[in-house]
């Protein structure tokens, strides 16, 4: 018996490995493990965009339970950069149906009465919105196999060989899509503004 020997180290599963697991299994066990991970970073993208450290936990808890779902339908090669842009766009909705609700005011929200906090002080955000209004404008003008294919490289992160699985384009047509939907997306957004 060596008393100096130090017990094993316990090895986690790495990323790939539980993305499969979740996928196969369903538990939410492993897909809390996986999110573990990356949940302070989900937590900074929330309060980057919301701005409101109650709005972004509610807001990191919300992608959680989007991830129930997504992560049994898609499959992510690069869980980083897809919860980014998941996280992002959950903002985005969230800031867009807070303005609708307030009737397209200025301001993102009042909290306390008095104290603003949003597009008012922030004009920079205000322009981020409405060229991101513009865009999802555009994007529904092209046609259903440019979009679709922007759709599955942008937002599923999925490369060319993939998009060609899933859509039946072959290689040649898949970079036409995306080539002809980000130049007709540009001259979109160059009339509107």
């Amino acid at each position: 018996m060596n008393f100096f020997r130090r017990p094993p180290k316990k090895i986690l599963p790495d990323e790939a490995e539980l993305l499969r697991l979740y996928r196969e299994s369903g538990d939410l066990q492993v897909l809390g493990q996986l999110y573990e991970r990356y949940m302070h970073l989900v937590f900074g993208v929330c309060l980057k965009y919301l701005r409101d450290e109650d709005d972004s936990k509610d807001a990191t808890m919300q992608v959680f339970e989007k991830l129930i779902t997504e992560l049994r339908i898609h499959e992510v090669k690069n869980l980083g950069s897809w919860l980014h842009s998941l996280t992002r766009n959950h903002c985005l909705m969230l800031i867009r149906a807070s303005r609708r609700h307030n009737g397209h005011e200025t301001t993102l929200r009042l909290s306390d009465g008095d104290v603003e906090s949003g597009f008012a002080e922030h004009p920079e955000d205000e322009s981020l919105e409405e060229r991101l209004t513009q865009m999802e404008d555009g994007f529904r003008d092209l046609p259903a196999e440019q979009k679709q294919c922007l759709e599955l490289f942008y937002l599923e992160q999925k490369s060319y060989r993939e998009i060609s699985g899933l859509t039946g384009f072959d290689f040649k047509q898949v970079k036409s899509h995306l080539q002809n939907g980000k130049r007709n997306l540009k001259l979109y957004l160059e009339k509107a503004g």
